[in-house]
């Protein structure tokens, strides 16, 4: 983490964010609070013209793939399971981008932050996709389609990087 390198002023300030977090032997687990860590992954296709994003149930919008780390400190690892694509190709194992984003109150869980570390995977867009029970759907995505699906900063910040 500490040798992650950002061009973007956002990044710059969450990285010493995460270090905080990091100091602590609970980062990784769901239930530490007033955020932890998860992962993620930003899934492109071969010639780097789609990404796959996942329309996530609970927050009701397209997002990358990516989970809760409970308790597993490779996130890495986390960012691979929730599309059902077995052929997956992480580029570099460096971190790709970092975000953290407030989750809203749900009935069992107050309002929290998502400390999310980003990896850079491609896989072939002709794999069967499975969508999973946390999903409403999962499709590939065309770059130049991207701002109609969501277009907050740190979705647009990763596109940008591809470019």
């Amino acid at each position: 983490m500490q040798s992650y390198q950002t061009s973007f002023p956002e990044e710059k300030e969450y990285i010493r964010s995460f270090l905080e977090l990091l100091t602590s032997n609970d980062a990784f687990h769901r239930t530490y609070l007033p955020g932890h860590i998860t992962g993620s992954a930003w899934i492109i296709n071969a010639d780097k013209t789609k990404v796959l994003l996942v329309h996530h149930a609970k927050l009701n919008k397209w997002l990358q793939p990516g989970g809760h780390a409970d308790g597993d400190d490779n996130v890495l690892r986390v960012a691979e399971e929730e599309t059902g694509l077995k052929q997956l190709t992480v580029i570099g194992e460096q971190i790709y981008d970092l975000d953290i984003h407030l989750i809203p109150t749900r009935k069992d869980f107050p309002q929290h932050f998502h400390y999310d570390i980003r990896f850079l995977v491609q896989a072939d867009e002709k794999e069967r996709i499975v969508v999973s029970e946390e999903s409403h759907d999962v499709k590939w995505i065309p770059l130049l389609s991207l701002e109609t699906y969501n277009s907050e900063p740190s979705i647009i910040r990763m596109k940008q990087k591809l470019l």
